[in-house]
């Protein structure tokens, strides 16, 4: 932020660069207008003389070095103006003073002098700024025509490969002004609207960040991130807008809405989710995490899998979405400890310890939504009975460890499932939820075992216990103790600290 101009604002900028070679003096002005400010924003007393010359080649150059760029240049100019013509010699040459009579010259009045001189330095100086001026407007009109026919054939090709830009008045009117009835959900960063395009004729969910000056960076994270995915099991991106202060994604509408509405509301409704599509489900949400781990050029590293995040199309097919927490990195590479972020019951312990997102922790998360598929629970729940707060993964295992791991099934189901691939489910579930993130299988592994490809792996008895060099901040055991101290009515607690 310099002064009154905010580099990360997302708003056009304009620069001027004046260095002065008499006054050995570089001047910085920044501003939101074509208007040049009278006072520059940063001085610097620096003789570049030796590096500018009357004619030259310039141009600039720049890199994020695979990081998503916040800014690009509209277009630039470079002018030099001023330059001192030749001044002619006052006296002929091989003239001696001897050889012509000495002629005093006429007498002219000072104000004579500075008349013309002022007249000689203006023509001087006019002229090629003049000249300089009617070639940088030309050369803008130029190069506009030439960018508005460019952006105009690139956008019409990306209505049919990409996402689209939208303006901000057609998304309003397709969401009657952000009208409180159109509202499908909430996330951590923005409300979800329900938008009817008229004159595209088709129905969109329209993602509203809830402060667009602070949610700048997870907006540009989203945007950056699925715009370059394709996959089957993704919520597909249609478009963007970027006006009046607002940042607004437009995504195809999924009919069936999120997961954790279906499997939860529906069943406590008499109307539970049937195995089929349950089995399903978790087979496509195993197939897109291994395209985002494995298959993408950079891996993907979603940190926030969950059922609200999993929505369901016309078909009951998984799309996951809400990539706001999403980071990239190069495969292989070491990860970097952040801030914690994500949803209680489903951060791996190994994440709240050092804070290191992984493909790993994407894992984990997964197995905890795989649980929730076959049990009907959810990640952290109140128990009926004891009024005591239960941690799902503990539960199940338990139940494994007593060899009656298949009475953690649905209820709501009544025994219409098929118990052959129940169980299979519950023990992926553990397996990908295991405390030591060694021992999960990659989604890979995962998707060849739901497929029958590859036999289950042998999920022991016990559950694993995990120590660490330093003291765990939040145990599970802790995280349920706090749960239930809580008076939150919800039965999911978020971490949001980034």
């Amino acid at each position: 932020m310099l002064q009154s101009v905010n580099l990360k604002s997302g708003n056009l900028i304009t620069a001027w660069i004046d260095y002065m070679n008499g006054k050995k003096k570089l001047d910085i002005f920044l501003s939101y207008s074509s208007f040049k400010p009278e006072k520059p924003l940063l001085t610097v007393n620096i003789d570049l003389s030796r590096y500018l010359n009357e004619f030259m080649y310039v141009g600039f150059s720049a890199s994020t070095e695979g990081s998503t760029e916040l800014h690009y240049i509209e277009n630039w100019s470079f002018q030099t103006m001023g330059f001192h013509p030749v001044r002619p010699r006052i006296h002929p040459h091989n003239v001696s003073d001897s050889s012509v009579p000495h002629t005093p010259p006429t007498p002219v009045s000072n104000s004579g002098n500075k008349h013309h001189e002022r007249i000689r330095l203006g023509l001087g100086i006019g002229f090629p700024a003049f000249f300089c001026s009617v070639l940088v407007v030309f050369g803008w009109i130029s190069v506009k025509k030439w960018r508005d026919s460019r952006t105009e054939k690139s956008l019409k090709a990306e209505l049919v490969t990409g996402p689209r830009q939208y303006s901000y008045k057609e998304i309003k009117s397709a969401t009657r002004g952000f009208h409180s009835s159109r509202i499908v959900g909430h996330g951590a960063f923005g409300t979800v609207y329900k938008a009817f395009f008229t004159e595209l004729g088709t129905t969109s969910a329209v993602k509203r960040s809830k402060h667009a000056h602070e949610g700048k960076t997870e907006f540009l994270a989203e945007l950056s991130i699925i715009a370059c995915l394709r996959h089957k099991n993704l919520v597909p991106l249609q478009g963007w807008c970027v006006e009046k202060g607002e940042l607004l994604l437009v995504y195809e509408f999924m009919p069936h809405g999120s997961l954790d509405s279906l499997l939860y509301a529906d069943s406590e409704n008499g109307n539970p989710l049937q195995w089929s599509y349950r089995y399903n489900i978790a087979v496509g949400l195993a197939s897109v995490l291994t395209y985002l781990h494995q298959e993408c050029e950079q891996q993907v590293i979603h940190r926030d899998v969950k059922t609200s995040n999993i929505m369901l199309d016309a078909n009951y097919n998984a799309r996951l979405g809400d990539f706001g927490l999403a980071r990239i990195m190069d495969h292989g590479k070491s990860p970097v400890s952040t801030l914690t972020a994500g949803t209680m019951g489903y951060l791996a312990p190994e994440y709240l310890q050092y804070g290191k997102a992984t493909e790993k922790t994407d894992v984990f998360s997964y197995g905890v939504v795989i649980l929730e598929l076959a049990s009907g629970r959810r990640p952290i729940e109140r128990e009926t009975e004891s009024h005591k707060m239960v941690n799902l993964v503990d539960w199940v295992w338990m139940l494994h460890s007593e060899g009656k791991i298949i009475e953690a099934a649905d209820k709501n189901m009544n025994g219409e499932y098929d118990k052959k691939e129940m169980k299979k489910l519950l023990l992926v579930g553990l397996s990908c939820a295991n405390p030591d993130s060694m021992e999960r299988p990659p989604m890979r592994g995962v998707l060849q075992i739901l497929n029958n490809e590859a036999e289950p792996m042998v999920v022991p008895k016990a559950k694993p216990t995990l120590t660490f060099s330093n003291s765990l901040p939040l145990s599970i055991d802790d995280i349920v103790l706090d749960c239930e101290d809580s008076v939150m009515p919800e039965s999911q607690f978020e971490i949001r600290l980034e």
